[in-house]
This record gives structure tokens, sequence and C-alpha cells, in this order.
């Protein structure tokens, strides 16, 4: 019975010493590359701007390739305590689509209103059901007719990039969280 045990022991030392890890994050392909990224942005913003091109270029230098991305709509307002709602479709490269829908309260030196079209760029993301959690974020952007903005949140080895393009004003930092749900909620907790 012991040699038994200690077989086993070392079988399953042996298959977890030569697993291959569950996401590699060069592997090119399960992860975009930046060219299809700032094509599927452009054509889903119906509009390319060198601001689009500039924070795609900075999310692939600081994050290198997503495996993932959120194409939606959202709207938010702010007397510094802020709302944010919106709703989406996650595409995964590996394969697999979702409906995703996000509200989310915020709090500090934020005023005003906006209503954006997002394209969020979501790296490490293992499977599909992973976006479905909290994401702590800090946003400084300021939003104004045409403006781009990027942000990043993170959570248990994911990172979320939106990027938002959309009308309004809206000026200031605050930090918060963003609840990524299987279905719409008007309850932003």
């Amino acid at each position: 019975m012991i040699d038994r045990r200690q077989h086993l022991q070392h079988l399953a030392a042996l298959a977890s010493a030569t697993a291959l890890p569950a996401f590699a994050a060069d592997d090119k392909d399960s992860t975009y590359d930046e060219e299809s990224v700032l094509k599927a942005a452009t054509d889903f913003f119906g509009q390319t701007t060198e601001g689009l091109a500039k924070v795609i270029e900075k999310a692939f230098k600081e994050q290198g390739r997503p495996n993932a991305y959120i194409k939606g709509e959202e709207a938010g307002a702010a007397i510094t305590v802020g709302l944010r709602y919106g709703d989406g479709e996650l595409l995964m490269k590996g394969g697999g689509a979702s409906r995703v829908y996000w509200a989310g309260p915020s709090i500090g030196f934020d005023l005003g209103a906006n209503a954006s079209k997002v394209f969020t760029l979501v790296y490490k993301l293992p499977k599909v059901s992973a976006i479905y959690q909290r994401f702590p974020g800090v946003d400084g952007s300021l939003y104004y007719i045409g403006g781009a903005g990027i942000n990043y949140q993170r959570l248990n080895g994911i990172t979320l990039a939106p990027i938002r393009l959309g009308v309004g004003l809206r000026a200031g930092a605050s930090v918060g969280y963003i609840h990524y749900r299987r279905e719409k909620s008007i309850n932003p907790f």
C-alpha cells in the first residue's frame, strides 16, 4: 500500500511538473495581435482616430496580447458619487462568447455624465465564466466630445482595459469597482 501511494505521488508530481500552464501569455493561437484588435475596434467604433490607435498601442506595450475583448455600450454620471451601467458581448480568441452586463459605483473628485461605446481588452481570462465578478479600478479619465480614454481593472490575474469613445462631459478621478454579470441589474452593488 505504501509503495502504491508513493508511486501515485511520484506520478502526480511528474504530471504537474510537465503540465502546460492554463494560459500562455504569448501563445499566438489564443491571443489577439495588435493589428486585428485595431481593426476590430475601428469596425466597432465606426472610425479610427489617432487617439484610439495610441491607446491600443499603449495597452499592448503595457499588457501584451489580450485573449478576449468586450464590445459594448455604457452610460454613467457622477457628482462626487457616481454610477456606471453597460452591456456588451465578450469574445474569446480561443472560442467562446457571452453576453455581459456591468454596473458599478465610484467615489471621488468626479463630475459630469457620459455615454460611451466601450471596447475592453481582456488579458489572461481562463474561461468565459471568469469574467463574472467585481473588478476594482481607478478611473482618472477625461471625457469630452469625441474623446478616448483607457484605464485598467485587475483581479485574480485577470486584467481588463476598457477603451471608451463617447460623448458628454465628465472630468475627475475616482475609485470604485465594476461588477460584471450574466444578467442585467439596476443594482450597482
